[in-house]
């Protein structure tokens, strides 16, 4: 995905920028039907339709089988969850207003998200040998965060709904969930239904991302038939590769894809207030929301961390839920239609993404040297 948004990058600052705005500007798909769409829009709601899919069913397993089927353990990461998009919403808008551009307001939920793949990949690489319970707070924290992003793009980005188009929709979701529960399920029903699904959210005016997790949430979380594993785990082992390899960097390549320099302006996006908010949300704001309330919590409430994880533990994990690349994309392409401050916001999750990456990677190394420190002898 890194390097998909990388290509993207390349390819719209290079000579040739014009031909990778020709691609991206190209329309396919039947006209009756508003699906005439150029290919960048494919990517946003085709392409990552299939990545929100994966979010429902891990979002399912959670909250049926995992970490947030027992509150007492979950509340901590849940309400540090909440904390990590209120306060980069707050510095955002500060930040914005006072740099002279209330009119960039709309953004204000663009730094509060965090990539849960991107993070987990950074801590599967750099915390081996740190307490598990840390992975655990990382992914009840992502995962609650995914949550909290759908409702934020269903409740402030939807706009002029078609119920009638929503209610086909939502038949098509329940159809799904009947057909997933079958005894013997075969592919060849699921797609063209979550087809139905996904065409019928789209044409409603909800964003079309929104059928993927409507489908996932409805796939059984624990094992049915006396089948060995739930049926969350085989969709997930199905679909995740295909998100992962295809889906998700071709949504990195036509997403990532601005000029650094705007051709209508001399002083180009660099002077965009939206780019060092949609920086400092993510880089400070989200660790100091998880953090703070973490601590907060933990002090005023009976609620506790794991057992041998402290509050400072938790700093490398701070700074990953800064890396908020694919759901901030998503929230950007959603909240402007000016290409300044569309490719302002994009680059500033470049960077952010970026940084927090790198805090997080070193930060974790570091607390992996010291804990081997530790636990040497002491004649070592």
């Amino acid at each position: 995905m890194f390097a998909a948004a990388a290509a993207g990058l390349v390819w719209a600052n290079s000579p040739w920028w014009e031909t990778y705005e020709a691609l991206s500007g190209a329309v396919l798909g039947p006209t009756k039907w508003g699906l005439a769409l150029p290919l960048s829009s494919w990517a946003v709601e085709g392409m990552l339709a299939v990545f929100f899919f994966v979010v429902g069913v891990e979002l399912k397993h959670e909250l049926v089988a995992g970490s947030l089927r027992r509150p007492k353990e979950a509340a901590v990461p849940v309400l540090a969850a909440v904390g990590g998009m209120i306060l980069p919403a707050v510095v955002f808008t500060a930040l914005v207003v006072g740099l002279g551009n209330p009119g960039a307001l709309h953004g204000w939920a663009i730094p509060t998200a965090t990539d849960v793949a991107f993070a987990l990949a950074v801590l599967a690489m750099f915390g081996r040998g740190l307490p598990h319970a840390l992975r655990a707070f990382l992914l009840t924290l992502a995962v609650v965060d995914d949550f909290l992003a759908v409702i934020v793009i269903t409740v402030f980005y939807t706009s002029n709904v078609d119920l009638f188009a929503l209610a086909v929709a939502l038949v098509a979701v329940v159809v799904f969930g009947l057909l997933v529960r079958l005894r013997s399920p075969h592919w060849w029903l699921f797609v063209p239904v979550a087809l139905v699904a996904w065409g019928a959210m789209h044409a409603s005016g909800v964003h079309a991302t929104i059928a993927g997790v409507l489908l996932g949430f409805t796939v059984p979380a624990r094992a049915i038939y006396g089948e060995s594993w739930p049926r969350t785990h085989r969709f997930d082992k199905a679909i995740r590769p295909l998100s992962s390899v295809i889906a998700l960097p071709v949504f990195a390549f036509f997403s990532a894809g601005v000029r650094l320099v705007d051709r209508s302006s001399p002083a180009g996006i660099l002077s965009q207030p939206v780019l060092v908010a949609v920086v400092m949300g993510l880089v400070v704001g989200k660790v100091v929301g998880v953090l703070g309330t973490t601590a907060l919590m933990t002090r005023i409430t009976p609620l506790r961390l794991s057992n041998g994880v402290g509050l400072r533990d938790l700093l490398p994990i701070g700074f990953l839920t800064g890396i908020g690349f694919t759901v901030s994309l998503l929230i950007t392409e959603l909240s402007f239609t000016d290409v300044e401050r569309i490719a302002a916001a994009k680059l500033g999750i470049l960077i952010a993404t970026i940084l927090s990456a790198t805090l997080g990677a070193a930060t974790l190394r570091w607390d992996f040297h010291k804990a081997r420190r530790n636990k040497a002898p002491s004649g070592a």
